[in-house]
């Protein structure tokens, strides 16, 4: 299991565009704090790029990954290894890649300008992040052997969660603003990593005016702690969720 997962980790670090998107992490967390006249500027101005870069590199190369390593796997399949933990090992081999990028190009120098406990929520936020989406491309690789519609998947997960959803959240609130739906809000908030992170730093931060509808209620439900250690739950869920419903469509598929 160490060899696989080792031989995975390197195969991704030698990869360019893992280089080329640990070093655009890098000059765009640096560039940020050294422009803004304040380290909470420059966090908020990050995690802008941090919501939106690390989710659609994350589930777009892992998908792109999975397909071309179909040779691989096959190989893996042909010993006496369970299908189990080909799939774990590959899971942590991409995660572990994608994190030290993210420490490496994003969390230096949150370390160094960002007060530390918002520093570590938010390098906490990016590993989160990070693992959710390559769940989320584990899953789309595993229903559709096509891998155009594979990766198109993907896109359409990152899109619908960086963008449309939160569209149709505004939607909603605006079709049913005569009606009490503050709880409803709080579950919808709960389908989507990307607005369960931001909610997130933005309670840690405490600014108030930038937490906007969902972030005030999960604050005036739960209360700031609570509200934290629920939402890092949930994002643990949205984790192991997927990865789970992949696993099992992986070891029932016929390779």
């Amino acid at each position: 299991m160490n060899r696989i997962v080792k031989f995975v980790i390197l195969d991704i670090l030698r990869n360019k565009i893992v280089l080329f998107y640990t070093l655009i992490l890098a000059v765009l967390s640096w560039s940020v704090f050294n422009l803004e006249d304040n380290s909470t500027k420059g966090i908020l101005s990050l995690l802008n790029v941090i919501l939106l870069t690390v989710p659609l590199v994350s589930v777009i190369f892992s998908c792109i990954y999975l397909y071309n390593s179909a040779e691989f796997i096959e190989l893996m399949l042909s010993q006496p290894i369970k299908r189990t933990k080909i799939w774990f090992c590959l899971f942590i081999g991409l995660v572990f890649s994608f994190v030290l990028s993210f420490v490496i190009g994003a969390g230096l120098p949150l370390l160094v300008y960002a007060p530390f406990d918002v520093g570590l929520i938010m390098i906490l936020v990016g590993v989160f992040i990070t693992a959710i989406f390559v769940a989320l491309a584990f899953l789309s690789s595993v229903f559709t052997r096509d891998k155009a519609k594979g990766i198109g998947i993907a896109i359409m997960l990152w899109l619908f969660f960086a963008l449309l959803f939160d569209g149709m959240v505004l939607f909603l609130l605006f079709q049913f603003s005569d009606y009490p739906i503050e709880k409803l809000m709080v579950v919808l908030s709960a389908l989507n990593p990307i607005d369960l992170s931001r909610i997130l730093i933005l309670m840690h931060l405490d600014v108030s005016a930038m937490m906007g509808y969902t972030g005030a209620i999960f604050k005036h439900f739960f209360g700031t702690n609570l509200a934290i250690s629920i939402v890092f739950v949930i994002l643990l869920l949205w984790t192991i969720v997927p990865f789970l419903i992949s696993l099992i469509k992986f070891k029932r598929r016929d390779l």
